[in-house]
């Protein structure tokens, strides 16, 4: 009989406190450490569910040491909770096999790590040496959302919590050119869904507008510092924002309506909606957020153009101001294979840089 459902952020701090804590505090007494669920998976965002169980599951965290004790603790640390953690807690096994390992074998899932390494190893660097604007421009938002969410449940010397602080949202001029490049995506597609249905073509206009709407979703979810999250729980996240849900169901209409100018009233709608949230933030002089000719054709748009070239100008350190307009490297790579490649990532950002 499968356990009552708990979710993984609970799991994971009750293991922490009855199971794992006690075993410190007798085994290793005087060690200074960090625990904390931080990373990949459902659960450290709290978007998990039942069928997250299926695979990859059970009680988890990481065990995070100054660079020196990892050296000298990481092995015993490990060995002695693989001898003295309980079989199941909770009801779910301690140990089970997680698919990236292809030896399938059972195991702890307590991760004992150097911070440093723990920290270059998920971002590419550390950020309690400081966060460059390379940095920022390279790391995908998936990433620092995995970072700056789950929750840390111990930490003595503090260092997780100052790094987890230093990358908690973007530098104002950062996030005004991360704003200005999305627009500029939104504002490149905005009369494609109507000229596409215009020629004929309903399949492209509805996936220039489902396009749109995922431009749209990720731009509210930057407007409110949260970072987007990847596809799987992009829509999920974007619900939870304050008038998330009301703009869901718009953007829903807008990508299921039949017929290009119901398609287009919806989807406009959607825009002004979020750029009056854009004047809400102030971070631009007031902008007219009303609905347009593109041209002189007949597609109402919102012209993204104009808020893009707002942001840019209210950007006051020059380096970031004179950027090209490709943004951070998830606004221009859209790649599962390329995102996990933080090298890639880094020589991509490095080249936007100059």
């Amino acid at each position: 009989m499968a356990p009552q459902f708990v979710p993984g952020l609970d799991l994971a701090r009750d293991f922490y406190a009855a199971a794992v804590r006690p075993l410190l505090l007798k085994e290793f007494p005087r060690l200074e450490y960090a625990a904390a669920l931080l990373g990949p998976g459902s659960d450290v965002a709290g978007f998990d569910t039942e069928r997250s169980t299926d695979h990859d599951w059970g009680p988890r965290l990481q065990l995070l040491l100054d660079d020196d004790n990892a050296d000298r603790h990481a092995a015993s640390l490990t060995g002695m909770l693989a001898d003295r953690l309980p079989e199941t807690f909770r009801g779910y096994q301690v140990r089970f096999p997680v698919t990236k390992e292809p030896d399938d074998i059972a195991r702890h899932r307590v991760e004992v790590s150097g911070l440093r390494a723990w920290l270059t190893g998920r971002l590419g660097f550390d950020p309690r040496r400081g966060v460059t604007l390379l940095d920022w421009l390279a790391t995908p938002t998936q990433l620092l959302a995995e970072f700056t969410t789950g929750e840390v449940f111990h930490d003595g010397p503090g260092e997780l919590t100052r790094a987890r602080r230093h990358a908690a949202w973007y530098p104002h001029d950062v996030w005004l050119y991360v704003l200005a490049c999305q627009w500029q995506r939104i504002d490149q597609e905005e009369p494609f869904p109507g000229r596409c249905a215009e020629a004929g073509d309903e399949l492209g206009s509805r996936v220039v507008t489902a396009r749109l709407a995922r431009d749209l979703m990720r731009l509210s979810l930057l407007m409110h510092r949260w970072y987007p999250p990847y596809s799987k729980w992009l829509g999920t996240a974007f619900t939870r924002l304050p008038g998330g849900g009301e703009l869901a169901a718009t953007l829903t209409a807008a990508i299921s309506a039949d017929g290009s100018q119901a398609r287009e009233r919806h989807l406009t709608g959607a825009m002004e909606t979020i750029a009056a949230r854009h004047n809400q933030l102030r971070l631009t002089p007031p902008l007219d957020i009303r609905t347009r000719l593109f041209f002189n054709r007949p597609f109402g748009v919102l012209g993204a153009a104009r808020f893009t070239a707002a942001l840019r100008e209210a950007i006051t350190d020059p380096r970031v101001r004179n950027l090209p307009p490709a943004g951070a490297v998830d606004q221009f790579i859209d790649n599962t294979d390329a995102a996990g490649d933080l090298n890639f990532l880094r020589a991509c950002a490095a080249a936007v840089i100059g």
